[in-house]
C-alpha cells in the first residue's frame, strides 16, 4: 500500500487517505489469476463473458442542488471512457460503468492517475471522476459513490470491486453524490435511506423510518425529513418514524428527502 501526503506551503495536509485518490493498493509477489483477474489480462477476447455483459444494478446522480439521474436500473456493462488523451477500458459491474450507463458520456468527465489501457480493465483501478453534469470538484468537495450506504474504498473503476472485495452484485444500489464534506464529522453529508414495507392496504397507514448513512455506512434517525406517498406527506419525529396514507389503489413511489442531505432512493410501493 503506498499512501501519498502533500504539503502546501502553509503546512496543510490531508491525513486522510482513500484509495483512489491518494492511496495506491498494489500485490507483490507471485498468485495464481482468480477468474474475474484471468478475464481482464485476456482483454476484449473475455466481452461475451457474464462479467463483460455485467449485472443490472440501481443508480441515482445526486448533484450539488437536486437529482442529475432519477433512480433506475441499469446494466453495468463493460465499457470505455476517456481520460484526457485515453481512452480506457472499464470492467463490467463497478460503480464506473454503471454511471456511464446511467448517463450520457459528454456529462461526466474522468481523470486517470494510473495507467489505463483501451483493451483491458485490469488498469483501470485509478480512474477518478471530478465532474458529473455542471458540478466539479472544489477543495475537499467533490464526487462519491456509495453502494449500500457506504463510501467505496476504492477507485469506481477497480476491478477489485467497490471494497477491494468483488464487484458489484445483482440489485445493488451505487449512488453517486455531489460530498460537501465536513473536516469535523470526517465525512460527508448523510445520504439517507427509506426503512418501509413495499405493500400497504388502501386507506390504511405505511410506517415509514428515514435513516442518514455517513461515510462508512454508519445510520441513525433522521428528523424532519419530508416522505411523501402519492399525494400524502409526513414529516419525521426524532426517531427518524412516521406514517403516511396510503391513496387509491395501484402501485406508488415513497420518496423521503431533507435539506443538506442526498435524497433516498424512491422505494415503489403497491396499495391494494
Amino acid at each position: 500500500m503506498l499512501d501519498v501526503k502533500a504539503f502546501d506551503r502553509a503546512r496543510n495536509r490531508d491525513e486522510r487517505f482513500v484509495r483512489g485518490q491518494n492511496r495506491v493498493v498494489f500485490y507483490v509477489g507471485k498468485r495464481k489469476r482468480r477468474a474475474g483477474e484471468e478475464a481482464a489480462r485476456r482483454g476484449p477476447g473475455a466481452a461475451g463473458t457474464t462479467r463483460a455483459r455485467g449485472v443490472p444494478v440501481r443508480v441515482m446522480v445526486a448533484g450539488r442542488s437536486g437529482t442529475l439521474a432519477k433512480s433506475r436500473t441499469v446494466r453495468a456493462r463493460e465499457t470505455t471512457v476517456r481520460a484526457g488523451k485515453r481512452r480506457c477500458r472499464v470492467a463490467g459491474s463497478t460503480p464506473l460503468a454503471a454511471l456511464a450507463a446511467a448517463v450520457p458520456a459528454a456529462s461526466f468527465h474522468v481523470r486517470d492517475f494510473g495507467s489505463c489501457l483501451r483493451r483491458s480493465p485490469g488498469g483501470s483501478g485509478q480512474l477518478f471522476v471530478d465532474r458529473i453534469g455542471p458540478d466539479r470538484n472544489a477543495g475537499g468537495d467533490g464526487w462519491f459513490y456509495k453502494v449500500r450506504g457506504r463510501a467505496g474504498t476504492a477507485g469506481a473503476a477497480d476491478p477489485a470491486g467497490p471494497f477491494g472485495s468483488g464487484k458489484l452484485r445483482r440489485g445493488a444500489q451505487v449512488l453517486w453524490f455531489f460530498c460537501v464534506f465536513d473536516p469535523a464529522a470526517g465525512s460527508c453529508q448523510r445520504t439517507l435511506a427509506i426503512e418501509a414495507d413495499d405493500n400497504v392496504k388502501q386507506g390504511a397507514t405505511l410506517a415509514v423510518r428515514v435513516m442518514g448513512h455517513d461515510n462508512e455506512g454508519r445510520s441513525k434517525p433522521v428528523e424532519g425529513a419530508l416522505v411523501t406517498l402519492g399525494g400524502a406527506s409526513a414529516l419525521t419525529g426524532g426517531d427518524g418514524r412516521c406514517a403516511v396514507q396510503a391513496g387509491a389503489a395501484g402501485r406508488t413511489t415513497l420518496r423521503a428527502e431533507r435539506a443538506g442531505m442526498v435524497s433516498a432512493f424512491p422505494l415503489r410501493v403497491a396499495v391494494t
